[in-house]
């Protein structure tokens, strides 16, 4: 059903590129539009994944730059039966992910190095392992080309501005062009933010799912909304088009959230989370009664909590060093 709604959505994004043509140029300008947004469709399917993460000056990292992460990552994707995807670093100190690519064979994952320093592993694995449930949904290829038609009706929008000057041929003339300007990339918001939240609390529980642990992606949740709000992300609010592409709303304006965000409310994805914890976790801690060595995502827990000497605490340290 939610497959279902996201490709009934992408429908209405694509409708709306041709109502915004047929409005700036008639019936000339709708069939323009028409062959524009399958050009489009057709290079985001082949190329939207590259052009993502080239906005966001994504770096490769493989096992030998980045050996604990990569090998997270490797471990995540073998219990979500996934290929392993391409892995990279985006050096922004904005905590944020997102995922990307037209299948899963040809995915990739990027996290900030914000998020790096900020989260423990455990946290970091309920991250990561949501950006793979949106590969194994099959939401990274609706949510970049969704990325790819808002944009562009930006750009109408844009060329609307400049036609409302002069001579209109779609039907309303001028007025044409001014309701472009002011209601098509308010429209593209809405459909992106549909979109969005449709995916996003299926990827919650996906992921909580592949790693074992929805209170540590509930945890990680409360913790990138509080740094990403402090801490602003420059390359995302020079493509407003891709936020719906992070886990968490990477914009600043935070003054409509409620109403405008991409993204749903992450105190309602950190509830259903932790209803999650008495089904998910309750038959997890009856193993751990009977076994001291139980397996969580990172393997033995005794690899994720090494008993450590008396005396200062030492520094917390994530799976990066």
């Amino acid at each position: 059903m939610s497959t279902m709604r996201a490709a009934m959505l992408l429908s209405a994004m694509t409708a709306l590129f041709l109502g915004v043509g047929y409005l700036i140029g008639a019936e000339q300008g709708m069939v323009i539009a028409f062959f524009a947004a399958l050009a489009m469709n057709a290079f985001a399917y082949w190329n939207s994944d590259k052009m993502v993460l080239a906005m966001y000056g994504a770096k490769p990292v493989d096992r030998a730059s980045a050996p604990q992460f990569y090998a997270l990552i490797e471990r995540l994707a073998a219990r979500a039966q996934l290929p392993m995807p391409k892995v990279y670093i985006m050096d922004n100190p904005q905590p944020n992910a997102f995922a990307t690519g037209r299948n899963p064979e040809h995915a990739a994952v990027a996290a900030t190095t914000g998020l790096l320093r900020m989260l423990n592993e455990r946290e970091l694995a309920g991250v990561m392992a949501h950006e793979l449930a949106h590969v194994k949904n099959r939401d990274t290829l609706i949510m970049t080309i969704t990325a790819t038609l808002a944009g562009a009706i930006g750009m109408l929008a844009n060329f609307a501005m400049f036609m409302g000057r002069g001579n209109n041929r779609g039907p309303m003339g001028a007025l044409g062009g001014v309701v472009v300007m002011i209601l098509a990339p308010l429209a593209a918001m809405v459909v992106q933010m549909a979109i969005s939240r449709t995916r996003e609390y299926g990827a919650d529980q996906t992921g909580a799912a592949i790693s074992g642990d929805p209170e540590a992606l509930a945890s990680a949740l409360a913790k990138i909304e509080q740094g990403a709000r402090g801490v602003p992300n420059e390359d995302a609010e020079a493509n407003p088009a891709t936020a719906h592409m992070f886990i968490i709303n990477p914009l600043s304006g935070r003054g409509a959230d409620s109403l405008f965000s991409t993204h749903p409310s992450t105190a309602n994805r950190i509830a259903k989370l932790r209803a999650m914890m008495g089904g998910v976790m309750g038959g997890v801690q009856a193993h751990a009664h009977s076994h001291a060595a139980d397996e969580g995502p990172w393997g033995p827990a005794t690899e994720i909590k090494p008993s450590r000497p008396s005396g200062p605490k030492p520094r917390a340290r994530g799976p990066w060093g």
